[in-house]
């Protein structure tokens, strides 16, 4: 018998008459990694003024099993490299777990280095449908020279980069708006997914989108109560929000994330945008993003 919770995500999407979810922004990395990640969540209560519970602190089995028994028929890795010499590996990982999870959509990373032409052109050979970095945690500019023949064939394969570049949920030497915009201007054709609808900078990255065609925006954490009270999305500018609705895409940071699954799912529910404007964000902007999803895998009782 599904758990009250899986009954809970599940009951969204079937509310919608969706064949299950995509969530684009959702990370397994390897165990040392994640376990660092775990660590720094557990100590940024004093700087952010608020706790950071980690729900979904499991098995990297158990948190597959999860969000398959939740109806997330495809989903990331998402590995981000902060360093040189780290990309190669973290994509050798995010191979292998895709080639064993059949609703993993292949992800990989890179970084400002010599070699980042090399394994990026070995990723897309190998079929990646997704990139992740993360300019706050890397400390790098997204426009750094290194970096110019990747954007290039990114920009010529269309391959979906979700891009940590906002100032949230604190700045970097590289976050904001301005340094994108110019990457933008030297690489149009880039298809940018910007991680956490861009929090703080809401209005400035959903002008970018507006302005590139390529722009799409991740709803990771925005909207719910955790967030809300720390950077919370300026309600001007929601009819702009909805007539993006092709560009918004469902992100969750799952699991790293200190609330239950399903509230991410109701905050934007709540939102009062709409049946049609849910079913674009929860399921058809990430499918065409990330390609066909598999079937969902249906429970025992229903």
């Amino acid at each position: 018998m599904l758990d009250a919770e899986t009954q809970e995500v599940r009951a969204r999407w079937k509310a919608l008459e969706l064949p299950g979810l995509v969530d684009i922004h959702t990370h397994f990395m390897p165990d040392a990694v994640l376990g660092k990640v775990w660590s720094f969540f557990d100590a940024v209560g004093p700087s952010l003024g608020q706790d950071w519970p980690i729900t979904y602190r499991l098995p990297e089995s158990e948190r597959v099993e999860i969000l398959q028994s939740f109806g997330v028929c495809a989903f990331t890795s998402l590995n981000y490299a902060h360093r040189a010499d780290m990309a190669s590996w973290l994509n050798d990982y995010s191979f292998r777990l895709a080639s064993e999870v059949p609703e993993v959509a292949l992800s990989a990373t890179f970084y400002p280095e010599p070699t980042a032409a090399e394994y990026v052109a070995l990723a897309l050979d190998r079929g990646v449908r997704v990139f992740k970095i993360h300019v706050q945690v890397g400390a790098f500019d997204p426009g750094e020279a290194l970096l110019d023949p990747v954007w290039e064939m990114l920009a010529a394969s269309g391959t979906p980069v979700v891009i940590h570049c906002g100032s949230g949920p604190s700045p970097g030497e590289f976050t904001g708006p301005v340094r994108i915009k110019r990457l933008l201007r030297r690489f149009p054709g880039l298809r940018l997914v910007i991680a956490h609808l861009g929090m703080p900078e809401y209005a400035e990255f959903l002008d970018l989108a507006a302005r590139f065609e390529g722009v799409h925006l991740d709803t990771t954490m925005v909207f719910t109560n955790f967030i809300e009270g720390l950077h919370p999305f300026p309600r001007d500018r929601l009819g702009q929000l909805r007539e993006l609705k092709d560009r918004i895409v469902l992100g969750t940071d799952f699991p790293n994330i200190p609330y239950r699954y399903c509230h991410a799912l109701d905050s934007l529910i709540n939102l009062g945008m709409g049946e049609d404007w849910l079913r674009a964000v929860f399921y058809d902007n990430g499918s065409r993003l990330l390609g066909t999803p598999r079937t969902v895998r249906t429970g025992p009782e229903e």
